[in-house]
């Protein structure tokens, strides 16, 4: 991808949430991009009003707006945080080695990536039906009991089932055996992808928010090659992780409630 584009991020202030994950991908990619924060700009491009280049409407945020620089500054809108990252990652380099290959052999690589993209934003999503399992309009005080409940099924069954796919990827397709032993593994391939990142990013909000149950997790040895990820990864963004341009995790999908954290049964 040779053209020249402009990048602005669409998303609610203060809170990492879903627009983390295009975040990290321009970090990475050390990428220029702006955040635009205003509740009201955004506002009109979901309610589709007064926002030239929309060509398809958009339920919420993230929002992406994209300029061709050579484009006479024609904006265009893009939404859904998997479209988003499916967009970015060849543009910022982030297909990792499977953009060194050809054809069908190339496309399904490429497609088998933002599979496990989708995979960890499945995660992502489950996270948040913990602390709203029954009403996003309502208070999570307002569903403490049936959010308790949500929160143990979930620790005890489906984030183990979850990590356990990443753990195989991560072991059976990444890098190579002997780079794996010198600590090189990558979802795909040898280098940081999108969906490394995208994983990055769950791990990272699930130590904030289930820090006892990732710790039992951690020390049970299942998922070794999903916490070296994580780790790596974070060395990789250090300096951005230490910015203030990193949100601190809050009111978002990720949320530390004492409650609803508790060791694997």
């Amino acid at each position: 991808m040779s053209e020249q584009l402009e990048y602005t991020l669409y998303y609610w202030p203060g809170i990492p949430g879903r627009g983390e994950f295009v975040r990290l991908c321009f970090e990475a990619a050390r990428v220029a991009y702006r955040d635009d924060t205003d509740i009201a700009t955004f506002t009109k491009l979901v309610l589709n009003k007064d926002a030239p280049g929309i060509a398809a409407p958009h339920f919420a945020v993230p929002i992406l707006g994209v300029r061709a620089v050579k484009d006479a500054g024609k904006t265009h809108y893009i939404s859904q945080t998997p479209v988003i990252l499916s967009f970015l990652a060849p543009r910022l380099g982030l297909l990792g080695d499977a953009a060194k290959l050809d054809g069908l052999e190339r496309d399904v690589a490429v497609a088998q990536l933002h599979q496990l993209c989708a995979t960890a934003l499945d995660l992502n999503n489950e996270v948040h039906d913990t602390h709203h399992p029954i009403s996003t309009s309502s208070y999570y005080e307002e569903q403490k009991d049936e959010a308790k409940k949500r929160a143990a099924d979930f620790r005890a069954h489906r984030l183990p089932k979850f990590l356990q796919v990443f753990e195989v990827a991560l072991r059976d397709n990444g890098a190579g055996l002997d780079e794996k032993k010198s600590g090189a593994a990558r979802l795909w391939g040898t280098t940081t992808t999108v969906a490394d990142l995208t994983l990055f990013q769950v791990v990272d909000g699930l130590l904030f928010a289930f820090p006892k149950c990732m710790q039992k997790l951690k020390v049970g040895g299942k998922y070794d090659h999903v916490f070296q990820l994580h780790d790596q990864v974070k060395a990789e963004l250090k300096d951005y992780l230490e910015s203030d341009r990193r949100q601190p995790y809050s009111n978002g999908v990720f949320r530390h409630y004492p409650e609803l954290d508790d060791d694997v049964e």
